[in-house]
């Protein structure tokens, strides 16, 4: 296949390797072993596979250590990606990845680079490392400056295959990937995440109407005091008619307008003694 302005490449499925027999890889050439990982790298691949999965906008998919051809010397494979669903018609194969992320443990600095740069070249669109020894970071591929670009933790990661914007934190914090993760669902609307707002929402008019019901009561008693109070010619002050109004207590309101049939004074009513 050839591409306007970046030379012809083989399809993405046309491997040098064998894809789930060998964990061969071939970056430029150069034949490297797939290991498979320790923590803290395969911590980090099953938390960045979670949050990647969750932020997936419709009509794409997300893949983990998907092997791809990327030129006529290279063939591995990213951490995760994500990439259009289908086939596409230009290659009759599936789409080349939209967004690529790399988890850098023991890898070294040139295989990742190269890595890059040869996904860059083939079409990825934007390429991702994330670092997970010593100080743990989040850094973009810089087509323009060949390199790699630090990314703060408050950045957001917008691109068209993602349905909401995704955190860089999330992918450095579990607590931040879980909220992130919630998020992403309620922006695809998840029927569950929808029917537990729809059951938060019902309980809280619920629970809104029962407090009306009760504050109605007691708004009810209160008045009943200070009217029994006025009729017995009993003097009451704004003060002590605001805290008759403000007790929402039925019990104590009860107690207060039996002692409001005999009492000379309101302090008589109210006292606790």
């Amino acid at each position: 296949m050839r591409l306007p302005g970046r030379g012809s490449f083989p399809r993405v499925d046309d491997h040098l390797v064998e894809p789930e027999v060998t964990r061969d890889e071939i970056i430029g050439g150069r034949r490297v072993i797939a290991m498979p990982a320790n923590p803290p790298h395969a911590n980090q691949q099953s938390d960045l596979d979670y949050v990647l999965r969750a932020h997936v906008a419709p009509g794409y998919v997300t893949a983990a250590d998907l092997l791809t051809r990327l030129d006529e010397d290279s063939d591995f494979a990213s951490d995760a990606c994500t990439y259009k669903e289908g086939i596409d018609p230009a290659t009759g194969t599936r789409y080349l990845e939209e967004i690529a992320f790399e988890v850098v443990s023991e890898q070294t600095e040139r295989d990742v680079t190269e890595k890059a740069v040869r996904m860059q070249r083939r079409g990825v669109r934007r390429i991702f490392s994330i670092a997970v020894k010593g100080q743990r970071r989040v850094s973009e591929w810089s087509p323009e400056r060949q390199g790699w670009r630090p990314l703060a933790a408050d950045s957001l990661i917008e691109d068209p295959s993602l349905v909401a914007p995704l955190e860089v934190a999330a992918l450095l914090d579990a607590a931040v990937a879980d909220n992130a993760v919630v998020e992403a669902l309620a922006a695809k609307g998840n029927p569950a995440i929808r029917m537990r707002e729809t059951t938060a929402r019902s309980e809280g008019k619920a629970e809104g109407k029962a407090e009306g019901r009760a504050e109605g009561k007691a708004e009810g008693k209160a008045e009943g005091i200070l009217n029994l109070l006025k009729a017995r010619g009993v003097a009451v002050s704004e003060a002590q008619r605001q805290e008759i109004f403000r007790c929402y207590d039925l019990d104590r309101l009860d107690q207060w307008l039996v002692r409001a049939m005999l009492a000379s004074s309101v302090d008589e009513i109210t006292s606790e003694t």
